[in-house]
């Protein structure tokens, strides 16, 4: 296998770090394949680039466009297409996101090959490119391989480690000119939702908030603990449809699917729904005062009490520690 591209995905010109992981995946399928960069917005920054090449790649391609300043899949798609096309890769990568998950299939579909969505490893056997994805709402895994054509995959955040940055690595970064046209949609204004904290998706923490936590204002230390560790807060459906917090914090089988390395689930009564967005996640805490709560069944650790005791008690300790 010659030349991997590797699309990465940007946050106010923030590369995800999602991205770096695509990149070290593409470094499983083959340690000295060329490992292309793929960067597209309306003004991207050569420092963006220079994070890719640092992460592993070893050149990449800026794409900048008005109309790439807000996502569509017809502008991505165009773009992708053409880069495509142009570099003939053996394989294609890119974050199991909202944005890789909605223009690659329509780039699958387009082209007429496989896809392979939602990976969360990658071996190869002898001339086979393996991936490993979950099935049955995380309950199964499955091996998936491609039998011929472009290896194209989509690669869930926070599985395969980032490969460490090095400063010292250097690549070409080459701007390419592609005319995005003929759009049928336009997104004439984005309106964000007050965000608070590390996005979740990507987060290493999770505090995540249930029924249990009674109120809007039941989740203000919940922040804050998540503000203590580094981390991102959640909730589970029962919270979000009690209007205890937005929906777009929803983890479960209706919300995000997450894996951070430490979840903290705070007055959560563990239903199968829920335990389908977080159940893979490393270390699974688990705060309630009812002992029998099915949390306490995935949970490497339990704490049983009431979570306006003992999540204050936890910020103390932490903040003890300095």
């Amino acid at each position: 296998m010659g030349k991997i591209l590797v699309i990465g995905e940007s946050v106010d010109g923030v590369l995800r770090n999602v991205s770096f992981e695509a990149i070290a995946a593409a470094r499983k399928i083959e340690e000295g394949a060329e490992v292309v960069g793929l960067l597209l917005g309306k003004d991207v920054q050569e420092s963006e680039a220079n994070a890719m090449i640092h992460h592993g790649a070893d050149r990449v391609i800026t794409v900048s466009h008005d109309n790439l300043e807000n996502y569509t899949s017809e502008g991505y798609g165009q773009v992708i297409l053409e880069v495509m096309d142009e570099e003939s890769p053996d394989a294609v990568l890119m974050g199991h996101t909202a944005i890789g998950k909605d223009v690659t299939p329509k780039i699958a579909g387009r082209l007429e090959i496989g896809l392979v969505s939602d990976a969360i490893d990658i071996k190869v056997d002898g001339n086979d490119v393996v991936f490993t994805r979950p099935i049955y709402s995380g309950k199964a895994f499955e091996e998936k391989k491609m039998k011929d054509g472009i290896v194209f995959a989509t690669i869930r955040p926070n599985n395969i480690p980032a490969l460490e940055k090095d400063e010292g690595r250097s690549g070409d970064v080459s701007a390419k000119d592609v005319d995005v046209k003929d759009l049928r949609t336009i997104v004439k204004e984005v309106i964000r939702k007050k965000a608070e904290g590390v996005d979740m998706s990507e987060a290493n923490v999770v505090i995540a908030g249930g029924r249990g936590v009674k109120s809007e204002e039941g989740f203000e230390p919940l922040y804050e603990l998540a503000d203590l560790l580094g981390g991102a807060v959640g909730a589970s459906r029962g919270a979000c449809d009690a209007e205890y917090c937005d929906y777009s914090l929803q983890i479960g089988q209706t919300g995000k699917v997450i894996t951070p390395d430490l979840y903290i689930a705070v007055g959560i009564s563990g239903a199968i729904q829920h335990l389908a967005g977080m159940s893979n996640s490393k270390v699974i805490v688990a705060i309630n005062k009812d002992p029998e709560a099915n949390i306490f069944n995935v949970a490497d650790y339990g704490i049983v009490g009431d979570l306006f005791d003992v999540v204050p008690k936890l910020i103390e300790e932490i903040k003890a520690l300095g």
